[in-house]
């Protein structure tokens, strides 16, 4: 049973389509050929005694079309049986078997007139598929409809599912994560008519729940907890742990495996997708066992880390690597042209889009989305339960050209596009499937720290410290009042005969080592390394007297959080505000920052591993705007506007996200929800135990073992 959208015309249009592109793919292989054997001796399409130059082209088209119908017919057969070939030796042999078809197609020639050495062979049949997947995809370069039905024929599967076969069977679903696309901002792409796919949705009846994030507003705390259920003591996307002395990262693979670990020891649950799961582009495995581009297992070593099911069989078809090679190509040249635009345009706010950002860029939004893409799509063919992927396309361009513009509207629609391929592939799927689209943190616009005030925030606390700064950094103004608060502050401690606050004083150094500071978003992270336990306020003021103050006071810092020996935790807001963390409600220092702001500081408070001080930019209600830590006009990481608040968008026959009138709060609040669907769908899904891990986590504590010291990330 055909699609119904499908008409009569359609069908023709389609197919006169697909004839004009096979002859045309045929004609430039044919003058490929020709051209090949002028230029290699040991390449021959006529016999001993000469032809004609029409006999010679006709024995061109013959070899052309043996060796594209041999490709079209074996090369699926041959995905499928090196799939499980490590990536160098699969490398090798698409060259080998590539030429052995070019030998078996010359071989089929009538009257031995076409000739070539083994290794001439390989040569030419590379240069014939690169020019005759080039030409193909040129041709269909915005025809997803011939992109979907080459994935089609890796998997077996040629027609939708018949409805009435696949009525009884159990949903799969499906859980697509927009990378950093925050509520107003999907909100606005559907209104604008850049996302027609989830406007249809809408339209159908989906259900669109915003969410709130926790302190630390960033992929690795969101889907730390979305997929393993608990994100405790992930204070930051990247942070100081002084009890290993290192520093952890979330997108650094040995952070990302014992961040998944801990995660696991926690709950004594491997995760969201236990039960015939697939992790797709994420920072973690949910648990699952078929994983492609998950970082968390990129730091195994040997056999383990084969990402078969989606890397290399992606790759190992010649046009998928030629069409993915031509997007990349253009999407630096776009890139390239945005930033010069952008600086001939004078845009503000801007940050540098030089050196190897296009290529980042490219693969972020092209690379990876298209690896992704396909791998779901065949996750769906091939019946899976539950799949959850990551597109992180409109996160990295949002960082570099701000979170809306004409930049990112591009993005979302060929991220929309994307949705669509794979509703689409749904209706051929062997069984009914659910779509959950999902954010794991929105963005916040603004200026950076650094060019708002002309120093960032490690020369601000460097300067608080009285340490050394660049002759720079003191030609401003915040990095000079600092400095002299710090000497003010010196010569008043120095004439003082007690310590103000009663306190029986620590042993601190004699020599103090220099603060780390650690930037996520517009979320600053400050700790001393030579001091064991998390300094109190006490602490700090005995050894830099003006180091609070001038963070606290200053005009980009919105609140400065901070354990005191007296009251336990204290916020620190400008003009002298002082609540301690026992007493915080939404208002005072943080009442700019919207409801729910307090319980996100006290739980974040609690955590093991928090800063000796944790820095939150200041936030522009009336613009939305922050200032980010670190080089971004897009930013998350931290409280303030848009970036705290992702969305859910669910299906009608799901159950509702909360109940009327409730919140929905936390990552590991949405993971109990996703939880909850995936039962709904398939059945009650028993917890996995610690004894009971799947062999995805259990391979990641054969590399890593619990009770050994995980290598280091390098220092960013």
């Amino acid at each position: 049973m055909g699609d119904g959208r499908w008409g009569g015309a359609d069908r023709w249009r389609s197919a006169g389509r697909t004839v004009v592109r096979v002859l045309v793919v045929w004609a430039v292989s044919t003058l490929t050929m020709l051209v090949l054997a002028g230029l290699l001796p040991d390449f021959q399409l006529q016999s001993d005694d000469g032809d004609s130059f029409t006999r010679i082209a006709l024995t061109a088209a013959a070899a052309a079309g043996v060796f594209g119908l041999l490709g079209a017919l074996v090369w699926p057969l041959i995905v499928r049986a090196l799939l499980l070939v490590p990536a160098f030796v699969l490398g090798l042999l698409v060259f080998f078997l590539n030429g052995s078809l070019l030998l078996l197609a010359l071989w089929l020639i009538p009257d031995g007139r076409g000739v070539a050495d083994p290794e001439t062979a390989v040569v030419v049949a590379a240069v014939m598929s690169a020019v005759a997947s080039a030409t193909s995809t040129a041709l269909a370069v915005r025809d997803d409809d011939a992109y979907r039905r080459r994935l089609y024929r890796l998997t077996g599967r040629t027609r939708p599912r018949d409805p009435d076969a696949t009525a009884e069977a159990v949903p799969g679903t499906v859980f697509l994560q927009l990378d950093g696309v925050g509520h107003h901002v999907l909100r606005g792409a559907v209104a604008d008519g850049l996302m027609p796919t989830v406007a249809g949705w809408l339209d159908a009846g989906h259900r669109l729940t915003p969410w709130r994030t926790d302190w630390s507003s960033q992929t690795g705390a969101s889907q730390l907890g979305i997929l393993h259920g608990s994100n405790e003591d992930v204070p930051a996307f990247r942070w100081y742990e002084k009890d290993t002395g290192r520093i952890m990262v979330s997108n650094r693979p040995a952070s990302a495996v014992e961040l998944q670990r801990r995660a696991v020891r926690r709950t004594g649950d491997a995760g969201l997708l236990t039960v015939d799961g697939a992790s797709r582009g994420n920072l973690f495995s949910g648990g699952a066992d078929q994983l492609a581009l998950v970082l968390s297992t990129a730091a195994r070593r040997g056999p383990r880390n084969r990402s078969r099911a989606g890397y290399f069989a992606y790759f190992s078809d010649p046009a998928n690597a030629v069409r993915t090679a031509g997007s990349l190509v253009a999407e630096c040249v776009r890139e390239m042209g945005q930033s010069t635009r952008a600086r001939l345009r004078r845009e503000a706010p801007r940050v540098s889009r030089g050196g190897t950002y296009p290529f980042v860029r490219a693969f972020a939004t092209v690379v990876e989305r298209d690896v992704v893409v396909s791998a779901v799509m065949g996750d769906v063919l091939a019946g899976r339960t539950a799949v959850y992927a990551d597109l992180v396309a409109y996160d990295e361009v949002a960082h570099h050209s701000g979170p809306r513009g004409r930049d990112t509207d591009q993005v979302l629609a060929r991220l929309d596009r994307a949705i669509g391929l794979i509703a689409t592939v749904v209706e051929h799927a062997p069984r009914p499937y659910r779509i959950v689209l999902l954010s794991d943190h929105g963005q916040s616009p603004g200026e950076t720290f650094e060019s708002a005030y002309g120093l960032t925030l490690k020369d601000l606390v460097r300067a608080g410290c009285g340490l050394p700064v660049s002759r720079r950094v003191r030609r401003t103004s915040s990095g000079s009042e600092a400095r002299d608060a710090a000497r003010d502050a010196l010569r008043s401690a120095l004439h003082r005969p007690v310590d103000e606050s009663g306190e029986t004083a620590r042993e601190l150094p004699a020599r103090p080592s220099e603060p780390v500071v650690l930037a996520s978003g517009n979320l600053g992270l400050v700790s001393f390394p030579d001091v064991p336990h998390r300094m109190t306020r006490e602490e700090i003021d005995r050894r830099h007297p003006a180091l609070l103050r001038t963070l606290a006071h200053h005009p980009g810092v919105g609140f400065v959080l901070v354990a005191s020996a007296e009251h336990g935790s204290v916020v620190l807001g400008r003009d002298g505000v002082e609540v301690p963390v026992a007493e915080l409600a939404d208002d005072g220092p943080l009442a700019v920052f919207g409801r729910g702001a307090a319980r996100a500081v006290r739980r974040t408070d609690g955590f093991p591993h928090v800063a000796d001080i944790m820095v939150n930019s200041m936030y522009d209600p009336a613009t939305g705007a922050v200032h980010a830590f670190e080089e971004q006009i897009g930013s998350h990481g931290g409280l303030g506007g848009e970036q705290s608040h992702p969305f859910l968008l669910s299906p009608p026959d799901l159950s509702p996200p909360v109940g009327e009138g409730e919140e929905l709060v936390g990552a590991e609040r949405v993971h109990r929800v996703l939880r909850r669907w995936l039962r709904e769908s398939s059945g009650p899904q028993v917890p996995l135990g610690p004894v009971e891990i799947s062999r995805s986590t259990q391979e990641t504590e054969l590399v890593l073992p619990v009770d050994g010291a995980v290598p280091p990330d390098k220092n960013p």
